[in-house]
C-alpha cells in the first residue's frame, strides 16, 4: 500500500461509513430504529470503525515515517562519511605517500650508518598508510545492520591471510559471542591482526597459531609462530610499533600483555581475569 492511498483513506473511511449508515438506515432501519436513536448511533459507529480501520492505517502511516526518517539519517550519515573520507584521502593519505617518496629518495642518495632503523622507519610509515587507506575504504559504506557473529569475522580474517599471504593459520577459538563486549571485540581483533602482521613481516614463517579459552574467571588467546623469533633478552627491550599498538591496547583495556619464547616459538598472550 503507497503512502498516498492511505492518505486518501484515512479521509474517506469516515464519510463513507457515515454516508453507509444513513442510507441503511434511512432505507431498512426506520421500522426498528427511532430518528433520536439513529441520531445516537451514527457517531458511535464512525468511532467504532475509525478506531478499527483507521488505527491500523495510522500504524502504517508511522511506519513509513519512521523508514522515510531512518533513510535520510542513513543518508546522512554516509555523506559524513564519504566527506571524512575524502578529507583523509586529499590530507593525511596523500602526505603519508608524499612522505615515503621522500624517504625512499633519501635512503637513495644518503649513506645510513644504521640501515636497519631507516627500514623501521619506512615500514611504520607503511604501516600508517594502509591502516589509512583502510580507514578510507571503510568510511565509504555503512555498517551492515544484518545481526552477524563476530566470531565468524576471525574465521573470515584467517581465510583471507590464508588465500593472500599463502600462510598457514591453526584457528582454535573458545571465547563465547557473549563473553567479550562490543568494545573488546573490536579490540581484540585489532591485537590479533597486529601480532600476525608482525609474523608474517618479521618472523620469517608460513605457520602462525591462534588459540583463545575460556578459564574461570576470565578468557586468555594466544598467537604463537615458530619463526626466529626473538631471545628472552630482546623480548625485554622490544620497542617494535607492532608490539608497541598491543601492549597500548591491552593496557587501555585492563588484560594483561606478556610476550615470550619457548622452545622455539615466540608466544603473545593475552589475558583478562573478572576480579
Amino acid at each position: 500500500m503507497k503512502y498516498k492511498h492511505i492518505k486518501w483513506l484515512i479521509l474517506i473511511i469516515p464519510t463513507v461509513t457515515i454516508t453507509l449508515w444513513e442510507y441503511i438506515r434511512h432505507a431498512f432501519l426506520l421500522p426498528y430504529i427511532s430518528m433520536e436513536m439513529g441520531n445516537l448511533l451514527s457517531p458511535v459507529l464512525v468511532f467504532v470503525v475509525t478506531l478499527i480501520f483507521l488505527r491500523y492505517l495510522f500504524s502504517v502511516l508511522e511506519r513509513f515515517q519512521e523508514e522515510l526518517r531512518l533513510e535520510k539519517t542513513k543518508k546522512a550519515a554516509l555523506i559524513e562519511r564519504e566527506k571524512l573520507a575524502r578529507e583523509l584521502h586529499d590530507g593525511i593519505a596523500q602526505s603519508l605517500f608524499l612522505l615515503s617518496v621522500k624517504m625512499n629518495k633519501f635512503g637513495r642518495k644518503n649513506h645510513l650508518e644504521h640501515e636497519s632503523d631507516f627500514q623501521k622507519i619506512k615500514q611504520t610509515i607503511q604501516h600508517i598508510h594502509d591502516d589509512t587507506r583502510q580507514a578510507i575504504t571503510n568510511l565509504k559504506y555503512l555498517p551492515s545492520e544484518d545481526p552477524f557473529s563476530w566470531t565468524e569475522t576471525i574465521y573470515q580474517y584467517v581465510t583471507e591471510l590464508k588465500n593472500n599471504h599463502v600462510i598457514d593459520v591453526k584457528l582454535v577459538w573458545g571465547i563465547q559471542e557473549d563473553t567479550l563486549s562490543t568494545k573488546e571485540k573490536i579490540e581484540m581483533f585489532g591485537c590479533i591482526k597486529e601480532a600476525v602482521v608482525n609474523v608474517i613481516k618479521h618472523a620469517k614463517t608460513n605457520k602462525i597459531s591462534i588459540h583463545s579459552k575460556e578459564i574461570d574467571n576470565g578468557w586468555i588467546c594466544e598467537i604463537k609462530d615458530q619463526g626466529i623469533g626473538f631471545t628472552n633478552q630482546t623480548i625485554q627491550f622490544s620497542k617494535g610499533y607492532g608490539l608497541q599498538i598491543i601492549k597500548e591496547r591491552a593496557r587501555d583495556m585492563e588484560w594483561e600483555f606478556s610476550m615470550k619464547r619457548i622452545d622455539n616459538e615466540t608466544i603473545i598472550e593475552l589475558k583478562k581475569e573478572n576480579r
